[in-house]
């Protein structure tokens, strides 16, 4: 298992929800604080924030990208939505008082260092980052775990930054399978990803989604997931560019109790029989039974048996043409269920 806190992840723990609520506060403290108050009752695991410092994460040159998902620039929403490092340290101490576990995104390396200075139990790495070891070096220096986003990202780039910081922090890596498209259409979710992205990271697998409903993330729970993580609002209602994909309180709470029944689900194996089935298989199976009175020494055949429920005989459908042309050494009489003492096997 991997431990974030007092968090244990892995296959053998039902799945930690991350609610992010990134840059839903509008650079608001105090929205900020009231989002992570509602997700902590509504169940979130983790509650995540981006640390941007505008100035150090980008050039001039964003001042003239705008998103497809947005009518501003990508430094403008940034630069208005982001929390000052005092801000974001006071809103780590606020979260882990509610009693649940701070994770945050670094979009810099001076971002990193600032969290790894408030000593984070780990680190969030965002898709644009999964590639930029200048802000992965930084944050594998404090030796904490890393949960890491891939979208945008081919599997081979992930690979190379999977073995990468393996070898700073060990084995200590989530990687998140996710499309970044805000909302992200069905036909592009993908869920194939994750089983790719074991062949890298092993079971410590997970979904950052896009969507705009649960769906998604039940669908990566039963594929192993161990991880998922959703933007986070109070409402629809708000304004920003991520609201549209964010899952409110109601979607939240279905999101944590419905995952850890899915985890109850998945896994498990079809090669023996469960005993807690036994008694409908008894009644359910069918075993070989005479049809009509066979004298001693008779040939059994399908005019004179047949397998008919309940299956409590000893003599399985399956095997009804192993005794086909074999001889009874007794009498049986019609609706009793045959044995092998009833039969002579060795007709020779």
């Amino acid at each position: 298992m991997i431990e974030i806190g007092s968090l244990k992840i892995g296959n053998d723990f039902s799945p930690k929800i991350i609610a992010e609520i990134g840059i839903n506060h509008n650079g608001s403290l105090e929205e900020a604080k009231k989002l992570a108050e509602k997700a902590a009752s509504a169940g979130a695991d983790i509650i995540k924030s981006q640390f941007h410092i505008a100035e150090e994460e980008m050039s001039k040159a964003a001042k003239s990208v705008i998103p497809p998902h947005t009518q501003e620039s990508i430094y403008e929403i940034i630069d208005s939505c982001s929390l000052n490092i005092d801000e974001e340290f006071e809103y780590k101490e606020f979260i882990e008082d509610l009693g649940v576990e701070y994770l945050c995104t670094p979009f810099s390396t001076k971002a990193a260092h600032l969290l790894g200075e408030m000593q984070v139990n780990s680190f969030k790495i965002g898709s644009g980052e999964c590639n930029n070891f200048a802000v992965l070096d930084a944050a594998a220096k404090y030796k904490k775990p890393m949960i890491i986003s891939t979208g945008m990202n081919t599997l081979e780039s992930c690979a190379k930054t999977y073995e990468h910081v393996k070898k700073q922090i060990g084995e200590n890596i989530i990687m998140l399978h996710t499309t970044n498209l805000y909302p992200t259409p069905f036909h592009l979710v993908r869920l194939g990803g994750l089983e790719e992205l074991k062949q890298i990271s092993g079971e410590y697998v997970g979904l950052s989604d896009h969507t705009t409903s649960n769906l998604a993330s039940f669908g990566a729970i039963a594929l192993g997931a161990v991880i998922i993580e959703r933007h986070f609002t109070d409402s629809k209602d708000r304004e920003g560019p991520d609201i549209i994909n964010s899952m409110t309180p109601k979607e939240l709470k279905e999101l944590k109790e419905s995952s850890m029944l899915m985890h109850q689900m998945r896994g498990g194996s079809k090669l023996n029989q469960i005993p807690e089935e036994d008694a409908i298989r008894d009644f359910a199976f069918a075993t070989v039974v005479a049809t009509k009175n066979i004298k001693e020494g008779e040939l059994i055949t399908k005019e004179n048996t047949w397998p008919k429920r309940p299956g409590i005989g000893e003599i399985s459908a399956k095997d009804h043409d192993l005794i086909i042309g074999k001889k009874v050494n007794k009498k049986i009489s019609k609706d009793s269920h045959l044995s092998f003492k009833d039969i002579i096997l060795n007709t020779n």
